[in-house]
């Protein structure tokens, strides 16, 4: 006789075992309809598990994350069903839910086209309607591993065998065809709904491992309903308009080239915007305390071992061996070297909080395959900051970390910022007392802000609790940026002491501080966020001077020369081409503002200004809009 316990307490009393069909006919009619899947304990089921104890019951429809996904992991599988359907012999290897949608990977000799989408999408609908009932199996592993061997699916196979001994065998029917899969689904292919969408087609290798075969991946999305898959089609138009690597072209900002894969090539306009970024935190970061520090790019390979990143990361770490045999490590973070700067002096509790920023240069294997522009590279440049304090600091420390945060993003123009608190792990270091009091801290900074924030139970690191910060950009995207961490784990491993007021030696608390995260990354991020057009202050061309003919250039040249020295990037268009081609041209690379210039401003010593997206145009005296150009290029520090 289970009894149920349901989200808002209420409590319903069943004979016998029960699923989740029971249990939503038992509430209501409308949760009948909607109910996807099921979390019972805490753990996700299918509607069609059976419930034989006492058990706490959510029922998941398709307004919680959980539902959502569960919407995501169907499509994939009606995705392989309508590709094996089409395309007998076509091998299935993996289809996960990714951000936005799902995928699924193929091993067929023929190429997908684009002509296949839509015959495959096509295909996925009629799946739909044919409603399709779904159940799950559990097989013995030998039988499973036979089973796919027979029809032809190896990696299936190979996917069974390494299954770990103690877990089941789980298998999913979707009317007569089958896949490997931990579940949930959903209870029939009916349920699905037709708010999916498949969107391109790339490579993948088995496994993610370039020494594997190369498979095909299909990508697609899919949503709670057509309004929410239109509203994500037209996000998807609008970010390719504003893809960083197009502008970066049309801007000149920034290449990439094989012989450094993941690595930034910049040009003198993109290093201004990186340099002008970095002089505005700078000024931010001193303001608040911190001094900065630099430290190697190249640390022994001991140093990593002691401090447990060799463990953790090594196989994602650049390593070089010198002459007399030493392994030494290019660093792929910047902690250890923070560290060794602490440890240099005897330390006193009158010089905490210490704060030691650094703009660190790191380098980190990523896949080929993963790569994207300036928002997936190999080399980046961390705005690191480590903050050495007492445990009684660690609430201030994190006020004031989650404050600049703020401050810094409303300056760029992010206004909409959702917090994620990641508290302790299961496997974890530190005392609980310490844990405490850090999640306390961090909570406390979190309450503080006023903001929206999520809980992520069970996701911090496994030295302490964290804070993520999530920017919303203008196209309701959003990104994982800034992170504030407590760390309780490494200071000790790396020896910083203290001397505290009773003349003992301590260990400090250590929080990892980065606002931008990676620069690079960031700065994809500015670009797609302003769809090149960035704040004046931060253009990395900021005027051009166009004279409308060869004999204005003499003006046009002095005007440019005074703007220079008033430390405005400013170019002078002297080449032979008619004034529209120019502005076209200059508008193109998103510059703000075109100062142009013929017979009558040089009479009346003024200048014509034609702002970026505007076709108005003002003339006024150039004096003046020397004043106004000046102001605007103002770094925004309170």
């Amino acid at each position: 006789m289970p009894l149920i316990k349901l989200l808002d307490g209420k409590k319903i009393n069943f004979k016998k075992a029960t699923n989740g069909f029971e249990i939503v006919k038992r509430i209501s009619k409308s949760l009948e309809k909607d109910a996807l899947i099921m979390m019972v304990n805490g753990k996700p089921k299918d509607l069609s598990f059976e419930i034989n104890k006492d058990s706490n019951v959510k029922i998941i429809t398709a307004k919680d994350k959980e539902g959502l996904e569960v919407l995501r992991h169907d499509s994939a599988h009606i995705l392989a069903m309508a590709v094996q359907e089409l395309f007998p012999g076509t091998q299935v290897t993996i289809g996960p839910v990714i951000e936005d949608g799902f995928y699924y990977d193929f091993s067929r000799k023929d190429p997908f086209t684009s002509e296949d989408l839509e015959k495959i999408e096509k295909k996925m609908k009629e799946i739909v309607d044919r409603d399709e009932k779904t159940t799950r199996e559990t097989w013995e592993r030998n039988k499973a591993i036979s089973h796919f061997k027979k029809l032809g699916e190896h990696y299936k196979a190979q996917l069974i065998n390494a299954i770990p001994a103690e877990e089941e065998v789980s298998i999913y029917f979707h009317g007569k065809w089958h896949d490997l899969c931990r579940g949930p689904h959903l209870s029939s292919t009916g349920k699905l709904g037709k708010a999916f969408k498949l969107t391109k087609i790339s490579g993948a290798y088995w496994k993610g491992d370039s020494k594997n075969e190369m498979l095909q991946r299909i990508y697609g999305t899919c949503w709670r309903n057509k309004k929410e898959l239109d509203d994500y089609l037209k996000r998807l138009e609008e970010a390719e308009k504003r893809d960083h690597r197009k502008l970066g072209k049309e801007m000149d900002l920034f290449h990439f080239r094989e012989e450094s894969p993941g690595a930034v090539f910049w040009h003198e306009k993109g290093w201004n915007l990186f340099q002008r970024l970095i002089e505005y935190m700078r000024l931010k970061q001193r303001n608040a305390g911190y001094k900065e520090i630099n430290t190697p790019e190249i640390l022994d390979k001991a140093l990593w071992e002691k401090s447990g990143h060799w463990e953790k990361f090594g196989e994602n770490m650049f390593t070089s061996e010198t002459p007399d045999e030493k392994i030494f490590a290019i660093k792929p973070m910047n902690c250890p070297g923070g560290i060794q700067v602490f440890n240099q002096g005897l330390k006193s509790y009158r010089d905490l909080p210490l704060k030691l920023s650094e703009f660190g240069k790191v380098h980190r294997y990523e896949p080929s395959g993963a790569l994207h522009g300036l928002l997936r590279v190999r080399a980046f440049t961390q705005d690191d900051a480590h903050i050495f304090c007492t445990e009684d600091q660690i609430t201030e420390e994190c006020l004031s970390v989650t404050n600049l945060i703020l401050e810094i993003y409303k300056d760029l123009g992010f206004k909409n910022v959702l917090l994620q608190f990641s508290d302790r792990p299961t496997k974890r270091v530190g005392d609980d007392k310490i844990w405490d009091k850090a999640e306390a801290a961090l909570l406390k900074a979190i309450k503080k802000s006023k903001l929206k924030y999520e809980i992520n139970k069970g996701d911090g690191a496994f030295y302490g609790p964290k804070i993520d910060f999530v920017l919303r950009d203008s196209i309701g995207r959003d990104w994982q940026c800034g992170t504030l961490q407590v760390d309780l784990n490494l200071p000790g491993r790396l020896g910083a002491t203290f001397v505290d007021k009773d003349g003992t030696k301590k260990v400090p608390v250590m929080l990892h501080r980065a606002l931008f995260g990676s620069l690079e990354r960031f700065i994809g991020i500015l670009i797609e966020n302003y769809a090149g057009k960035l704040p004046f202050w931060l253009s990395p061309s900021q005027v051009v001077v166009l004279p409308i003919a060869e004999e204005h250039n003499k003006y046009a040249k002095k005007i440019f020369e005074e703007l220079f020295k008033e430390g405005i990037k400013c170019e002078v268009d002297l080449r032979n081409q008619k004034i529209n081609y120019k502005i076209r041209e200059h508008s193109l690379s998103k510059v703000p503002l075109l100062l142009i210039c013929g017979k009558k401003e040089i009479s009346n010593k003024t200048v014509t200004i034609r702002k970026l997206g505007s076709k108005k145009q003002e003339t006024i005296k150039f004096s003046k809009a020397i004043q106004n150009i000046k102001l605007s290029n103002d770094l925004p520090i309170n």
